[in-house]
C-alpha cells in the first residue's frame, strides 16, 4: 500500500500541487482505500447471486474529517440534476465540458494551506491547490464555474 502513496505523493509534487511543510496543527492521516469497478454478479456461500463490486486499483484518499469538523459551511445551492436534465431535454444540441481535475484548478489561499496538510510515509505534505475531501470544494468549485460561465447558464448551457 506504501507504493501507491509514494507513487501519488510524488505525482502531486511533480505538478507542484503539493510541497512539504514542517507541521500543521491540522495534519490529517492518509488511508489507501479500493478503486471499485463495474458491477460483477457472483455467487455466495448459499449459492445465491450477489452484485459485487470489482476492485481495480487502490486509491490514497486524505481523511480530512477532523477540518471538515471545525470549517464553517458555505450553504451556496448546488443544481440539481433532474432539474438540468428536465430543462435540456428537447435540445438541438448537446456537449459535455469535463474540467479534468477541476477542484485542482482552484488556488488554496496561501493563510489556509496548512489546513490541507496531510502525513504520510514520506513526508508531511500541504496542498496548493484545492485537494478532494474538504466539505466545501464542491460549492468552492460551483461558484468558480458560475463566475466564469454566469452569462451562458439557462442559455446556452447548464
Amino acid at each position: 500500500m506504501s507504493d501507491v502513496v509514494k507513487k501519488e505523493v510524488n505525482k502531486l509534487k511533480a505538478a507542484r500541487m503539493i510541497y512539504p511543510i514542517s507541521d500543521s496543527p491540522w495534519v490529517s492521516p492518509v488511508h489507501v482505500v479500493p478503486k471499485k469497478g463495474g458491477i460483477t454478479v457472483m455467487k455466495n456461500e448459499k449459492n445465491e447471486l450477489i452484485p459485487t463490486r470489482n476492485v481495480t486499483g487502490w486509491r490514497m484518499c486524505i481523511n480530512y474529517r477532523r477540518l471538515n469538523q471545525a470549517t464553517r459551511k458555505d450553504h451556496f445551492p448546488l443544481p440539481f440534476i433532474d432539474q438540468m436534465l428536465e430543462r435540456l431535454a428537447g435540445q438541438a444540441y448537446y456537449c459535455f465540458l469535463d474540467g479534468y481535475s477541476g477542484y485542482n484548478q482552484i488556488a488554496v489561499d496561501p493563510a489556509d494551506q496548512e489546513k490541507t496538510a496531510f502525513t504520510c510515509p514520506y513526508g508531511v505534505f500541504a496542498y496548493g491547490r484545492m485537494p478532494f475531501g474538504l466539505c466545501n470544494a464542491p460549492i468552492t468549485f460551483q461558484r468558480c464555474m458560475l463566475s466564469i460561465f454566469s452569462d451562458m447558464i439557462e442559455k446556452s448551457m447548464e
